[in-house]
């Protein structure tokens, strides 16, 4: 088995682990600071949690709680590539409470993995996992210029939406693409233009 070829791929993987914990609001945080030249991802969820012992193991291969593989690869991949790029990496938790994962990279390093498709894999965490409320807040600091943001919300979504559609409606999925793609082409402009 390989590294993620995508930091999305590890968004989705520990997404997942959330869903798994039982989680029922996960927040993804991504920071892009140019001028600190930083990447920094950060995923909270309000699941289970961790003891203090496995979190004490979480980044060992060998240490999973999966019943279907004997390996767990998604966290100890994201620790090492953070930290081969000049980053660190952490995950706090507790019993009852939820986790915190953070990953931070140095942003123009060279064997740093891109963020990937990004929309499509929030469009699939959003239509995959509706029972999910998911906070997504992006955030970019170019070299000049001022902090460009995009957040997006589905329980605020679902509040407009009230009970007459799901968000796997195909009408809301354009919606959601749509949007999406109009925050990261607005992110990709702020961070082509630096």
């Amino acid at each position: 088995m390989t590294a993620f070829r995508e930091l999305a791929q590890h968004i989705l993987d520990i997404f997942e682990n959330g869903v798994k914990a039982q989680a029922t609001r996960i927040n993804l945080d991504i920071e892009e600071d140019l001028r600190a030249d930083t990447l920094s991802l950060s995923i909270t969820d309000n699941g289970c949690g961790m003891d203090a012992a496995m979190v004490q193991h979480i980044t060992d291969p060998w240490v999973t709680t999966r019943t279907t593989r004997k390996v767990g690869l998604g966290i100890p991949f994201l620790k090492q590539i953070a930290e081969m790029c000049a980053g660190d990496f952490a995950i706090e938790s507790e019993v009852g409470r939820g986790t915190v994962t953070r990953a931070r990279f140095r942003h123009s390093h060279i064997d740093r993995p891109p963020l990937g498709n990004l929309a499509d894999t929030l469009l699939c965490i959003i239509v995959g996992y509706p029972q999910v409320n998911l906070v997504y807040t992006h955030h970019v600091q170019p070299f000049e210029g001022e902090l460009r943001e995009f957040v997006l919300d589905t329980a605020e979504i679902r509040a407009v939406l009230g009970d007459d559609l799901e968000l796997s409606a195909p009408e809301v999925i354009g919606f959601l693409k749509e949007m999406l793609a109009e925050g990261m082409a607005l992110l990709a402009g702020t961070l082509a233009a630096s």
